[in-house]
């Protein structure tokens, strides 16, 4: 019964995939509307300093603020065999 269900979904998955990128129509995305005015485009080395290195930098400030304002006790344990032997 598993595979059936997962076929069912694998095929319900691919066949919205499929319908979004048929209605979706990228040739009009050729022509500007009313008001458009882009500005100049990225280069690569921005492009990646906006995506990928600017989060990975929030994620590692993010990451050691809540590693240095940790509030919570940890308690050091003995590992087993020292209980053991005591």
């Amino acid at each position: 019964m598993d595979k059936k269900n997962a076929l069912r979904a694998g095929a319900l998955a691919a066949g919205t995939t499929l319908m979004m990128l048929l209605m979706s129509s990228p040739a009009l995305a050729l022509t500007r509307d009313d008001g458009d005015d882009p500005g100049a485009g990225l280069s690569v080395a921005q492009t990646l300093g906006l995506y990928v290195l600017c989060p990975l930098a929030l994620f590692a400030i993010i990451t050691g603020l809540v590693m240095v304002l940790d509030k919570s006790k940890t308690r050091v344990t003995k590992p087993a065999k020292a209980r053991a032997k005591a």
